[in-house]
């Protein structure tokens, strides 16, 4: 098992109550690991503290990325809430903790 940060890297954004983070591979030979392994289902137990919506996930194959939107998930917004992180900025971090299995014909 290794952490998700030793094969990609994430950006966040924010629009209201909803968040995206996505996550691109550092080498496109990965993007098939993140195809497998990075589903909205997963993200959505990742984040199930925060995440009060659906959990949406996009695929770009042109630049070995993923981009998930995330319904109701910063406490109502960045002008409605008391968050210390009202833009979200630090999900990005926390989802590259996110273990997954890299397969033996992947190099990092």
């Amino acid at each position: 098992m290794v952490k998700l940060r030793e094969i990609a890297h994430s950006r966040t954004g924010d629009k209201g109550n909803t968040s995206n983070i996505s996550v691109i591979a550092y080498d496109a030979q990965h993007y098939s690991v993140l195809l497998a392994q990075v589903t909205s289902a997963r993200v959505k137990a990742h984040f199930a503290d925060i995440v009060g919506g659906e959990v949406v996930r996009y695929e770009l194959p042109n630049i070995a990325a993923l981009n998930f939107v995330m319904e109701q998930t910063l406490g109502g917004g960045v002008t409605r809430s008391l968050a210390l992180d009202a833009h979200g900025k630090s999900l990005s971090s926390a989802l590259l903790d996110l273990e997954i299995e890299l397969p033996p014909e992947h190099d990092r």
